[in-house]
């Protein structure tokens, strides 16, 4: 799967470097000052890249912790989002990130107690108020878990601290780490999910709807606390059949009991990110659609786009309490 491995020199011998690259013997090692020579610079060509993507072994020196814009959250007063990678494993056509970097390769952070010990220093700041900590915003949580063992290494460590929550935010299947441990309740593992037919137009290299379906129903038979993500909502003809059946769907499947959380947003990309998605793949039918610029943000029409979320928010709630019920109002 990774044919390449850059390193940053200054962690040639950090223990999570050593044992990465056992891994991988046949990769071709590239030593590097900063991870910024290799993923930072213009005029590199996504769309190649995204076919062998390259590993980044690096070390993160700041920010390691990020409050979430407003509007964005499940619950909690305080939230935070942090990052251990840059970029996804999958090419979901609608993402962010392929109009946010300049690189297709994937970087990984490899200090994950530099993160630890600020997440820490946060929660310590107001102990009896429960903080959110959103992990998967700039990658898939999960999807390189058997490399990274992220949520191996992560997951004791917000167990001892009372007041922190971590949402898990994933399109994978890799979910063996969390079915070989005791669950943990301040922890939702939250599943994007979108209706079959737009799925398998927009979401590349992702797995099927029915395997990450699967994946959800033996991590809450396990005992896990489950999220639902339909964000973002895709517009296409007859959208409203497509996602009532996908609710139809899933909630066949859902405990309730179990359930933390379901959120709903519609499809929306900052100007300048959508212009560079739009140039890698000017034939997509997704940027064909009935699109405005809406304060910096292209999104479906206001209309289309208030309609979708009064259809798919109505049908939502017959089948859970409002209470567990967060839109979206980025």
């Amino acid at each position: 799967m990774i044919e390449t491995i850059y390193i940053e020199e200054a962690i040639l011998q950090h223990p999570r470097v050593v044992e990465i690259i056992t891994r991988f013997p046949q990769a071709k090692r590239i030593t590097c000052g900063r991870y910024g020579e290799v993923f930072n610079p213009k005029a590199q060509d996504f769309r190649l890249q995204k076919q062998k993507p390259a590993l980044i072994l690096a070390e993160k020196y700041k920010h390691f912790a990020m409050v979430v814009p407003s509007g964005y959250g499940i619950g909690a007063s305080k939230n935070y989002y942090f990052s251990h990678m840059l970029n996804c494993l999958y090419d979901c056509r609608y993402c962010f990130l392929q109009g946010m970097y300049q690189s297709a390769n994937y970087v990984l952070f490899v200090n994950y107690e530099d993160f630890q010990d600020e997440i820490k220093q946060l929660c310590a700041e107001t102990p009896t108020e429960a903080m959110h900590f959103f992990s998967g915003y700039d990658c898939d949580s999960l999807a390189l878990e058997p490399v990274t063992r992220f949520a191996e290494q992560f997951l004791p460590f917000f167990e001892k601290i009372p007041n922190a929550w971590l949402e898990l935010r994933t399109k994978s299947t890799q979910v063996r780490s969390l079915l070989n441990r005791e669950p943990f309740p301040r922890c939702i593992v939250a599943f994007s999910l979108t209706p079959d037919e737009i799925a398998t137009k927009v979401e590349a290299k992702a797995p099927s709807l029915q395997r990450r379906l699967d994946a959800l129903s033996k991590l809450q038979q396990h005992g896990w606390q489950i999220g639902l993500r339909f964000d973002p909502m895709i517009y296409q003809t007859g959208y409203q059949q497509q996602y009532q059946q996908l609710f139809e769907q899933v909630f066949s499947l859902i405990n309730l009991d179990q359930l933390h959380s379901v959120s709903l947003g519609a499809f929306r990309l900052p100007e300048k990110y959508f212009k560079k998605v739009h140039k890698l793949y000017p034939d997509e039918k997704l940027f064909a659609s009935p699109l405005e610029n809406q304060q910096g943000m292209i999104s479906y029409k206001q209309e289309l786009e208030q309609e979708m979320m009064h259809f798919c928010t109505k049908q939502l709630l017959t089948f859970i309490p409002e209470i567990k019920f967060f839109p979206c109002t980025l």
